[in-house]
């Protein structure tokens, strides 16, 4: 007999850019557990195509068209999400852009802004609504960033990439402690080198394979999949004391 606890039968959870890479690994795993499952993202056919795969799982799947950027589109998507699903029980705020650009000398103001617009304003807007959702509806929550080992390492030439994965998790720890007394938890998840479409290009050199990997204890990239663990343990009961956490999955990468 499974693990009760990890049963997300009756649970709602929506993850932002859940159409691809970490997210829908992270999506996946939601659905498979028995969560009815809501995913944001700019691509509509990414989404369709999610949605078709997500709904192999037998549960009720819902894909929204959202600019997590755009704080208007933010507070559209939610509100339909509510409208459909009934409630969200689980956030995962996942919608990301990467962020490796020139020289930090010659990096422009509109090239810092196009990285902190998605990764830092679309978290803040993201948990925002949702707090303010779970707040009014009572009953406690999860809410969950993904940051970057970014934020923990030097990372030339994305600064402002590095900025957003280090500001989430600064929020996070501010949310676990302003939230705990409406039963809501808030962590972060530092995924380390990920095979996804956002870095599959750069990880098919061979500089990385030769530099980076022998420094992973695990000898192999990260896979999307390595993260649906982690999202169903903290859409679940088995996760209801844990908060103002980061949670690094990376093979072994930061500690070797």
């Amino acid at each position: 007999m499974a693990y009760a606890p990890f049963d997300l039968r009756g649970s709602v959870a929506l993850v932002t850019g859940g159409n691809s890479g970490i997210g829908l690994g992270m999506t996946e795993a939601l659905a498979a557990a028995g969560a009815a499952v809501c995913i944001w993202g700019t691509d509509e056919a990414k989404n369709a195509a999610a949605a078709t795969t997500l709904a192999a799982h037998g549960g009720r799947v819902l894909a929204l068209r959202c600019d997590v950027g755009d704080e208007a589109q933010v507070e559209a998507a939610l509100a339909r999400t509510v409208d459909e699903l009934g409630r969200v029980d689980a956030c995962f705020a996942n919608a990301g852009v990467g962020g490796r650009g020139p020289a930090f000398v010659e990096m422009t103001s509109d090239e810092w802004r196009r990285v902190l617009r998605v990764n830092l304003d679309g978290a803040f807007f993201t948990l925002r609504a949702v707090a303010k959702h779970m707040v009014a509806r009572g009953g406690g929550g999860s809410l969950v960033v993904t940051s970057s080992l970014a934020a923990i390492e030097g990372a030339a030439r994305g600064e402002h990439y590095a900025a957003t994965k280090g500001g989430v998790i600064s929020m996070v720890r501010a949310l676990a402690v302003e939230l705990a007394r409406h039963g809501i938890r808030a962590n972060a998840v530092l995924p380390g080198w990920i095979d996804t479409p956002m870095t599959s290009a750069t990880l098919a050199h061979e500089a990385p394979k030769k530099k980076i990997l022998p420094r992973i204890p695990a000898r192999r990239w990260g896979e999307p999949a390595d993260f649906g663990g982690i999202a169903v343990y903290f859409a679940s009961r088995a996760s209801a004391y844990h908060t103002g956490d980061t949670i690094v999955i990376d093979g072994g990468y930061a500690v070797f």
